[in-house]
């Protein structure tokens, strides 16, 4: 995208806030992931709306919150879209990754056809879940589950293996002992040739204007894309990661956008998990635009 189209977008969307925020009863609340990877999505929605309340957390408590009310809209992991009642995806902005994710990774002591108990860090729903749909559906394994906390250290760690998501996953070192590394996005796509969606901006029920805010996030996303440059420069600087390593992630390892082929893995994904039991038969997603799945 040019920046003049960037600026184009920026005038459309202050214009269609202009003509449709009187008809908002009071400011929205909005969960965004703390991570790097939604940084393009987050990065310029303050700026084009100031009817919005950002509030930044992991995904596992945004999908908590926004089951609780506490939120209105939320960048969830796609796995807690599904089991929620009554959401609806808003917007074609997601967090994806064509192949290899780089911030999902699975660090094991054997290979996993042998692995017998699994820490999963406490961040992470969508990640979590696929690591238990591989192991049960790609492997023959169900592993004890247990969770890795937000404090806990690598060194702490006694299961066969461990998953670690988001910016942990990428300034972590391999640790000692857990000799083999499983990028799960990788391992998906090797598996059923699809991306992998991790997480969608999805409504809780009673939201209303949903095509105004279809619109917003799909233009911040937008400017979030035309911007990497500024947001590897910072994140480079906060994680202590290079420049190189935090633009390549953003431009090549993460992927912005919900078609055809996301949709595809994302009702592959439901199958799978329902039937290993981890999510309900029933488990069904609307989408503001285009066709429901389940």
């Amino acid at each position: 995208m040019t920046t003049s189209e960037v600026d184009l977008n920026e005038t459309k969307v202050r214009e269609l806030w202009d003509a449709q925020s009187a008809g908002l009863s009071r400011v929205l609340k909005v969960g965004g992931v703390c991570y790097l990877n939604a940084k393009p999505l987050l990065h310029h929605l303050g700026k084009l709306c100031p009817n919005l309340v950002i509030e930044y957390d992991v995904p596992s408590r945004l999908a908590e919150k926004l089951a609780a009310g506490d939120l209105d809209i939320a960048i969830i992991p796609a796995v807690e879209a599904l089991r929620g009642e009554g959401y609806t995806v808003v917007s074609d902005a997601c967090i994806a990754a064509k192949k290899a994710a780089k911030s999902v990774i699975l660090y094991s002591r054997l290979p996993l056809d042998r692995v017998r108990s699994v820490a999963l860090d406490a961040g992470s729903r969508m990640s979590a879940t696929l690591t238990r749909v591989l192991l049960a559906e790609r492997y023959g394994v169900k592993p004890e589950i247990c969770q890795f906390g937000f404090e806990e250290e690598l060194a702490q760690v006694t299961t066969d293996a461990v998953l670690l998501i988001g910016d942990r996953a990428m300034t972590s070192k391999q640790p000692p002992g857990f000799p083999l590394r499983f990028d799960l996005g990788c391992e998906w796509r090797k598996w059923t040739n699809y991306p992998f969606v991790f997480a969608l901006w999805v409504a809780r029920p009673g939201v209303e204007n949903l095509a105004s805010w279809h619109r917003l996030f799909s233009i911040a996303r937008d400017h979030g894309l035309a911007d990497l440059v500024n947001i590897a420069q910072a994140a480079s600087r906060e994680l202590v990661l290079s420049f190189e390593e935090c633009y390549q992630y953003l431009s090549e390892n993460m992927y912005y956008r919900f078609g055809k082929d996301e949709y595809d893995s994302l009702a592959l994904f439901r199958a799978y998990a329902i039937k290993h039991g981890i999510l309900p038969p029933s488990a069904k997603l609307a989408f503001y635009s285009g066709p429901d799945l389940g």
